[in-house]
């Protein structure tokens, strides 16, 4: 699907952008193997004692060190990302978006926009509202595209491509869950290619989105059209639903209303 910017007089083509997201969360679980006893007297116990504590202080440093390269490199990749994700502001709620290019096209979900033309938009980290209008939108992708009107400085995200993307790969949700604008969470690619539907409501038609990515990330209303970024800071899909019913049942929009 592409949506024409008439005022850049560029098109923008934004079919790999879909996804959906569940709000269950999968934690690693972590195996800890005891030591058998030993037949051996105390004596001749000693020295292997000894020498498997030295190994053991060892591969905890290691095990730190590796922890903490983790933890550097999470960090590193929201401080990179998370200034082209945005909160949008609409006469019946708020969602979020991800900044297009330096032109100040934000992409985001269609039933953010709902029947607005005209939004505040609040870039993370700061708390000046600025305004924006609607390009177009394509509701059966529950896809839009929104300009923030004489922005500068906006910082465009990285985009990778979607089908490249494999189960079991990790991910980050990024966007403004319950109005906490610069939230992010973590999870993993849970499924691909799924088929969900959007229910209707006030401001949204309803829509069947094909080819949807299923994620562990948590997402809350608010974060729909957010950012889902791979492990290199690249988005791959935007937030659009969160299952409520592990039975089967429908989802709802993540979107605040």
């Amino acid at each position: 699907m592409q949506v024409k910017d008439v005022a850049a007089g560029h098109k923008i083509n934004m079919r790999r952008l879909q996804l959906v997201a569940r709000g269950a969360m999968l934690l690693p679980a972590l195996a800890v193997a005891g030591c058998s006893g030993s037949s051996r007297p105390a004596a001749s116990a000693a020295a292997p004692a000894a020498a498997g504590s030295a190994a053991s202080g060892s591969g905890s440093a290691t095990g730190s060190s590796q922890l903490q390269a983790l933890q550097d490199g999470y960090a590193g990749l929201v401080r990179r990302t998370l200034p082209s994700v945005v909160e949008i502001r609409t006469s019946s709620g708020l969602g979020s978006g991800v900044v297009f290019d330096d032109q100040g096209d934000v992409v985001t979900n269609a039933h953010v926009v709902g029947t607005d033309n005209r939004f505040d938009v609040v870039v993370a980290g700061s708390s000046q509202a600025l305004p924006a209008t609607l390009v177009g939108s394509y509701a059966p992708d529950d896809l839009a595209v929104i300009k923030v009107n004489g922005a500068k400085g906006l910082r465009p995200a990285s985009f990778a491509d979607s089908s490249k993307l494999q189960v079991g790969d990790i991910v980050l949700a990024m966007g403004s869950p319950l109005g906490l604008s610069g939230s992010v969470t973590n999870g993993i690619i849970s499924a691909l290619g799924r088929t969900v539907s959007e229910p209707t409501g006030p401001h949204s038609p309803g829509a069947t989105l094909a080819g949807a990515i299923q994620t562990s990330a948590p997402i809350n209303p608010g974060n729909s059209g957010g950012a889902l970024v791979d492990a290199s800071g690249q988005v791959v899909g935007l937030p659009t639903l969160a299952a409520i019913d592990p039975g089967g049942g429908a989802g709802l929009p993540g979107s605040g209303r």
